[in-house]
């Protein structure tokens, strides 16, 4: 593993300009508390989105979307099945899946049997806190309900066991991004700490990674740029009028960047 390499803006412009000309369909198995934010969020960077949840329709779904996010926050037991057959799907008919393994612990030992069901199915992607990847990792992690008491920085090396494992992509995400594919490790710094007072930005960013990563040949970079995106939206929404504009001046931002005429970041 070489050491972390701060992420360029320069990276990013391709990925950027990218999803909006490709206007991929991104299937999205997510919680049902982030759906409606997630799906303005997709629609902000330039794709499309769609919440397509049924057991009898997903498999079918999968099949002519150009990305597929699993996120497991307000998972039932139908709707775990339904992720399991669109995953299975995924990876039968070669579209890059992205994987969001909220809230998995020792105490919640369903969906954290799920988490790892899921990760036997090849996605593309993990997109996850530190605390969750230290979990997957099977190391000792300090977590209260989907959010991280850990850094960062003591995630990456279970981060890039996970990668190396399952010959995966893990971003760990937090106050520092971390994104490795268990060689290669970019670092993305930045950000504001009101994407932590807003419901949804964690999930959502796994989302913009699937629509990041759906055509892209080099899905390292393209999962760094979207973690770069989210951090740059953060930075520069408005934050003087309280966090309900926060949130709408975060979908303004990420609607800008890499728009034609726009200064892209």
């Amino acid at each position: 593993m070489s050491s972390p390499q701060e992420f360029q803006a320069a990276q990013a412009e391709p990925f950027m300009a990218n999803v909006r000309v490709q206007q991929p369909l991104i299937h999205c198995l997510t919680n049902q508390v982030v759906q409606n934010f997630t799906a303005n969020i997709l629609l902000a960077i330039g794709a499309s989105p769609a919440m397509v949840i049924a057991a009898e329709e997903v498999q079918s779904f999968v099949t002519i979307s150009d990305g597929l996010l699993i996120n497991i926050g307000t998972v039932t037991q139908q709707s775990a099945h339904s992720m399991v057959l669109a995953a299975q799907q995924a990876m039968q008919a070669q579209v890059p899946w992205v994987l969001d393994p909220v809230a998995v612990s020792p105490a919640l030992s369903f969906r954290t049997h799920l988490a790892h069901e899921l990760l036997n199915l090849r996605p593309q992607v993990i997109r996850a806190n530190a605390a969750e990847v230290l979990m997957l990792a099977g190391e000792q992690s300090r977590a209260k309900g989907p959010d991280s008491q850990d850094p960062t920085e003591s995630a990456l090396g279970a981060a890039n066991k996970l990668a190396q494992q399952y010959q995966t992509i893990v971003a760990v995400t937090g106050e520092t991004d971390y994104i490795t594919d268990g060689a290669t490790v970019y670092a993305v710094s930045g950000g504001d700490h009101a994407l932590t007072r807003v419901t949804g930005t964690g999930c959502s960013l796994s989302a913009m990674v699937a629509a990041l990563i759906a055509g892209a040949e080099d899905k390292l970079l393209a999962t760094a740029t979207a973690c770069y995106m989210m951090k740059k939206a953060g930075e520069g929404a408005e934050k003087n009028a309280g966090l309900g504009t926060f949130a709408v001046s975060l979908l303004d931002q990420l609607s800008l960047m890499g728009s034609t005429g726009s200064k892209g970041v």
